[in-house]
């Protein structure tokens, strides 16, 4: 009985997609993915960054989800904004479904005055969308004795599908404090691989942080920094709030949150100015804990490469690395 129940679990991981909408992937070192969460952060950074995100989710369950990221965005003075690229890749129940996107980003920057800045940002992506019909089990293949022995009756389907998707975001930012929404999937695509319609809801985002100093500034010690976090996310019923904050000590960086009634989340990471790496992991507490799910595992790298183009006046927003 513990392993139907095993299977009928992975079973109803790997094709909820299927029959209803579905939630987009979320990584959990919000900020070391910035493109990600919100598109107007293009450019952000002033120089070229580039930065590679790996999330494993529920790793003990043979119908995980695992995600990858490859991102690069950077500032150019003479569109007077910041330009992106963004590629993903996530893969349902041992790949049973299968996600690719393509995003081109472009992010207007705007000074409102000396202190203040604001920066608008838009996405327009490709999604490539597949189904492998064959990794599916049904009721009709198993035997109550061996268990899954039979051919499934159900007529094959499944298959390829392409499909353009826009979104878009705004920054708001001074010397110590940002904000910002976004909303993704604004023409609601269908993804349907099927039948019928299912249309990709809007995920809203909203975030909001801060960069509290502490200690000495003196060349003879090394400032302290906290940074206060907090993301809400909300699409198609599903609602997600991550309140969280970073301590910052010279290179070195640590950050705790909690995911509303999810998990809490453990972060770690070394940022040299040029390469930076993180690690954090999703602690469950959740109904899903019971069946022992191993959390979450996620890994980030980035660099930041030097630039001349930056004019002096650029101000980059202190928001975590990670």
């Amino acid at each position: 009985m513990k392993i139907l129940k095993k299977l009928i679990i992975i079973f109803v991981l790997s094709i909820v997609s299927i029959d209803s909408n579905a939630q987009d992937p979320t990584f959990t070192q919000f900020y070391s993915n910035p493109i990600y969460l919100n598109p107007a952060f293009a450019g952000s950074h002033g120089c070229p960054r580039f930065g590679l995100n790996y999330r494993n989710e529920w790793p003990s369950l043979t119908g995980n989800y695992v995600t990858y990221s490859a991102a690069y965005d950077q500032y150019f003075k003479n569109i007077s904004g910041g330009i992106g690229v963004l590629v993903t890749h996530d893969e349902q129940g041992s790949g049973t479904i299968q996600t690719s996107m393509l995003g081109l980003i472009y992010s207007y920057h705007l000074k409102v005055t000396r202190k203040f800045s604001l920066m608008f940002g838009a996405r327009a992506a490709w999604y490539q969308k597949s189904l492998d019909w064959d990794k599916l089990t049904f009721g009709d293949m198993i035997d109550p004795r061996k268990g899954f022995i039979y051919a499934t009756g159900d007529q094959k389907r499944g298959g390829t599908k392409g499909f353009f998707d826009a979104s878009a975001g705004m920054v708001g930012y001074s010397k110590h404090f940002f904000f910002g929404v976004a909303a993704h999937h604004l023409n609601q695509p269908d993804e349907s691989m099927i039948i019928g319609n299912s249309n990709m809801p809007i995920r809203f985002t909203g975030h909001i942080g801060a960069e509290i100093k502490l200690g000495s500034k003196s060349k003879f010690s090394n400032p302290t920094s906290i940074l206060p976090n907090i993301i809400y996310q909300y699409q198609n019923g599903f609602q997600e709030l991550n309140i969280g904050t970073y301590v910052k000590y010279s290179n070195f960086t640590v950050g705790a949150w909690f995911r509303n009634k999810d998990a809490f989340i453990l972060a770690i990471g070394i940022n040299t100015g040029t390469f930076k790496i993180g690690y954090s992991y999703d602690v469950t507490v959740s109904k899903l804990n019971n069946g022992n799910s191993g959390g979450s595992h996620e890994v980030s790298l980035g660099i930041n490469l030097n630039c001349k183009g930056k004019p002096t006046t650029f101000k980059t927003i202190s928001c975590p690395s990670f």
